[in-house]
């Protein structure tokens, strides 16, 4: 596994990426499901971990309630301050890791979206899960977005793809480490005759593992999802969205 490759990975082309595949249509169906399944309270503190640009973040803020967003992206935390400000909406963003979350708040609730469960090694994902937990109030809930489990990605797993989104070309090449359970990715970018090649390393976990992580740090999982309209999750299903709450 590579160690801290997100440090240089979330820049340049790979933001503009993301930016381009995800529509607002998806943020809203997706931010709908947050406010059924987090069920917080009028004007709630919400935790956005890792936050991205603050695409849920700032749809939430514009229904009332107050955001939190921690992103290890300079670039990302630069944009959502600025669409804050120019939005007059609540929201506070900090450039941190999953790790290092803001301990003067207590928040009524919390989700980590987008794959980023898994990014850090297994000491570090268990801190995160510590401080996570930490920070949230008792009967908070907590939900988790991936499409990273074991029963997603391995049953169907491709060695080598090529995707394209408006002007970028990427082509993904992964190598699966067995024996550490750890996805090995190579990213390589093409944009307008220019290349650039980024690494990555997952950590690939079963349900049951991430059930039993969250549980140890007081975080009960209440529902497994596949879908925003809630179908159940199985072998096989292409996302995974864990409903989890703190006792």
């Amino acid at each position: 596994m590579q160690i801290e490759w997100y440090k240089n990975f979330f820049y340049g082309v790979a933001l503009d990426l993301w930016r381009k595949a995800i529509t607002p249509e998806q943020t809203r169906a997706e931010v709908d499901f947050l406010v059924k399944t987090l069920r917080p309270p009028e004007g709630a503190r919400l935790l956005d971990v890792p936050c991205g640009g603050g695409r849920h973040s700032l749809e939430l803020a514009a229904r009332g309630y107050r955001m939190v967003g921690v992103d290890i992206s300079e670039e990302f935390i630069a944009e959502a301050r600025a669409t804050t400000a120019r939005g007059g909406l609540q929201g506070e963003w900090f450039i941190a890791d999953m790790r290092s979350l803001p301990n003067e708040f207590e928040f009524d609730g919390a989700f980590c979206f987008g794959n980023s469960f898994g990014y850090l090694d297994r000491h570090g994902m268990n801190a995160f899960a510590r401080a996570l937990s930490g920070v949230l109030k008792p009967g908070a809930r907590f939900v988790l977005d991936t499409a990273m489990a074991a029963e997603s990605i391995l049953p169907s797993l491709e060695m080598r793809r090529w995707f394209r989104v408006d002007d970028i070309l990427l082509l993904v090449d992964n190598q699966y480490d067995a024996a550490h359970s750890c996805l090995d990715t190579e990213y390589i970018f093409v944009r307008g005759g220019k290349t650039e090649s980024r690494p990555s390393s997952h950590l690939v976990y079963t349900v049951a593992e991430i059930e039993r992580l969250l549980g140890a740090v007081g975080l009960e999982t209440q529902a497994t999802y596949s879908s925003l309209d809630e179908q159940p999750f199985r072998l096989g299903s292409p996302r995974l969205l864990l409903v989890a709450q703190k006792s």
